[in-house]
């Protein structure tokens, strides 16, 4: 994702942030065959982006590659060897205590049709991340995704909505350490405008995203009609 990250990462191609893309709208799809066509109400919906307070006023949650997407380019914490990273290594389970998140990792990766698998809807508690691209906490761009519901009722990412700037999120990892993530912004787009270069995009930090489906459940299509996505960046060691 960036130039200094680490070799065995794989860079993601554009072609492949398009496929990233589509596993986002899937995260509904998935549902759409199983879902509950009950009247319970949509999942909690982000704040809009204009009424959030600032996680903190160097943090920012826009990818280098679209600084016009209305936030200052992002200060990373510099180390001796440039932006606090830490190195890259596997993650094994998500805490979001906000919203009761905990929940065990599933390793995501392309299909034989070149599109990115995402978490099986059997187990409602499990959160996917993209196993070619950056380990959460890595230097660059870590994807996450998670079901907002499934047959069974809602699911591990049903809450992500609520997150607002400055909640915090925790990924364990497999050498023992913990990657603490601090939300930027928690926004909704509609599936048919999805921002891709500002969500998969280059970053020159250590960032995070949390995508889920959102909006309203749509009866007559089958579908959520929007993604719900957690812009967050790494905190330094305290």
């Amino acid at each position: 994702m960036e130039n200094a990250e680490p070799p065995a990462e794989r860079r993601i191609s554009a072609g492949r942030l398009m496929l990233i893309a589509v596993a986002a709208v899937l995260l509904g799809v998935l549902v759409i065959r199983n879902h509950l066509t009950t009247d319970s109400g949509p999942p909690p919906q982000p704040v809009p982006a204009a009424a959030q307070p600032s996680a903190s006023p160097s943090a920012s949650a826009s990818p280098s590659a679209s600084p016009s997407a209305g936030r200052p380019p992002a200060t990373p914490v510099e180390s001796p060897s440039g932006p606090f990273a830490m190195k890259s290594s596997k993650p094994v389970r998500i805490k979001i205590p906000k919203i009761k998140v905990d929940a065990p990792f599933t390793p995501l990766h392309l299909n034989s049709s070149g599109v990115l698998n995402v978490p099986p809807a059997a187990d409602r508690n499990l959160a996917g991340w993209y196993a070619d691209g950056v380990t959460p906490g890595a230097l660059g761009n870590a994807i996450v995704l998670g079901h907002v519901d499934t047959s069974l009722g809602s699911a591990v990412f049903w809450g992500l909505g609520s997150l607002k700037a400055g909640d915090k999120v925790e990924i364990s990892r497999t050498d023992g350490s913990v990657a603490k993530f601090v939300v930027d912004s928690v926004e909704s787009f509609p599936k048919d405008d999805f921002p891709d270069a500002r969500v998969y995009g280059k970053t020159p930090d250590a960032q995070l995203r949390l995508i889920t489906c959102g909006g309203v459940y749509d009866k007559k299509a089958k579908d959520y009609t929007d993604n719900v996505v957690v812009f967050a960046h790494l905190l330094p060691p305290a």
